[in-house]
């Protein structure tokens, strides 16, 4: 099979996988909608909070995927299993820091000025969703492992599945029924509950039986702390971690100050960055892919190949990501219909998604630029960028033009100044990755030259 079609099977089944993530999203938006504004508002906040922790802890992660691709195209198996148990020591430390950040979100909702009526409703959300979040990040452990093996199709069917019981869940606790009283925003959290300990139990007993991931003796005894494997992690993961985090933010953090706008605003913000993700999932299934494949061509010793699935890669994302500006623009008036019946929220969200297809433009580009940046262990000057750009320009000069105005503009209270101070930031980001990318690529292909044996550098 040649590496396109490598990377675009990858990549579809990917996608299929991470939106079937991100309908958990979608159903649980559009079930909030349909109970109350006030519900959907709460469930905007909240959500906001979560993803803003969840992304930046399994940022963490997802950054030992390049690393085990390497070591899958070394044939090094054994040392893939040593090392996925060091990361279960990771994955504890994380489990307990997102949990206990759950669980505490006063100060963060009032430092954002959060409405006293939805901080109540926020709170039980989070509260749920604390319990959540350990198998969440243990099952993004086992998806970053079967995307470092080629092997996505194994995670994707478990999240397919899980969407079957995530929808009829979330109707019925958010609405109640069958003797359970109507539990709001936090019944989808319960929901998400269940669910993710679910498709965790199915995952470990996939791991159990599967005869493919036997050369990786997974289920020997657990080695005591490895202090130089953890280094390795905190080399790889902590600035990816910080980087995404930054990144989500400023994405997330749009939500805690749109809502002091009231519940219009905050809903109709809600409709757009939903809508910002299913789109983000485009982009990235195919950075995920493509790392993975030039992870493995790094690991084989030949940059050259590396490089030239990189490029591949690239110009399959633009594509689609242009093919799907195209789709939105057209479509902008029914999403927005999709998911609220308020009228003033559907007019609200269908002008904001103006600004998400410009926002798509420029994310297609960035994410796929970051991801693959990272299997080449460049982490600390993403994060730089990211740090400048987004929270200074984007978020920063947002808050700046929507509460104090700037010179003789006067304050634009409105979640479209949000968007476009981001937009133009995410542009200047794109824009530094891809020359970014291009150098590290150029210069590795002329930095390792043929060796004398034959045999692979690594």
């Amino acid at each position: 099979m040649s590496e396109r079609a490598l990377i675009v099977r990858h990549a579809l089944t990917v996608l299929v996988g991470q939106w079937a993530v991100m309908a958990f999203g979608l159903a649980d938006t559009v079930v909030a909608g349909r109970h109350s504004a006030t519900a959907l508002a709460a469930l905007s906040v909240g959500a906001a909070i979560f993803i803003s922790i969840f992304i930046a802890l399994t940022g963490v992660l997802q950054a030992l995927l390049p690393l085990w691709a390497e070591w899958h195209g070394a044939q090094a198996p054994a040392r893939i299993g040593r090392s996925v148990r060091q990361a279960l020591y990771l994955w504890a430390l994380l489990s307990v820091l997102g949990m206990a950040l759950l669980l505490a979100p006063d100060a963060l909702l009032r430092w954002a000025e959060v409405p006293p009526p939805l901080r109540a409703e926020v709170q039980r959300y989070l509260a749920v969703l604390a319990f959540a979040l350990p198998a969440n990040l243990l099952f993004r452990v086992y998806g970053t492992l079967n995307q470092a093996l080629g092997m996505p199709h194994l995670v994707t069917w478990l999240q397919l599945g899980s969407l079957l019981f995530k929808l009829p869940l979330s109707v019925w606790l958010t609405f109640g029924g069958a003797g359970l009283p109507a539990l709001g925003a936090a019944g989808c959290a319960w929901a998400t509950v269940l669910v993710q300990y679910g498709m965790l139990a199915l995952a470990l007993g996939l791991l159990r039986r599967q005869s493919v991931y036997a050369p990786l003796q997974l289920w020997r005894r657990l080695e005591p702390l490895h202090l130089p494997s953890l280094a390795q992690f905190a080399r790889l993961g902590v600035p990816a971690g910080l980087a995404i985090l930054v990144e989500v933010t400023s994405f997330t953090l749009m939500s805690l100050f749109v809502a002091r706008q009231g519940t219009v605003a905050a809903a109709a913000h809600q409709i757009a960055a939903n809508v910002a993700g299913m789109l983000y999932a485009l982009p990235l299934a195919l950075a995920i892919a493509t790392s993975a494949r030039a992870s493995y061509w790094l690991g084989r010793a030949a940059p050259a190949q590396a490089a030239a699935v990189v490029w591949m890669g690239f110009r399959l994302a633009t594509g689609v990501g242009i093919a799907a500006i195209a789709i939105l623009l057209i479509a902008k008036d029914a999403l927005a219909a999709l998911y609220s019946q308020n009228p003033e929220v559907r007019t609200l969200a269908s002008a904001l998604l103006l600004w998400i297809a410009a926002y798509h433009a420029a994310d297609v580009v960035q994410t796929f630029c970051v991801f693959v940046l990272r299997s080449y262990r460049i982490t600390v000057a993403p994060l730089v960028i990211y740090g400048l750009l987004l929270w200074g320009l984007g978020l920063g000069g947002g808050y700046v033009l929507a509460y104090s105005g700037w010179g003789p503009c006067a304050p634009q209270p409105s979640p479209r100044t949000f968007w476009a101070t981001s937009t133009l930031a995410l542009v200047l980001v794109a824009a530094l990755f891809w020359v970014l990318l291009r150098r590290t690529l150029k210069a590795r292909v002329q930095a390792v030259q043929p060796p004398a044996s034959g045999s692979p550098e690594r």
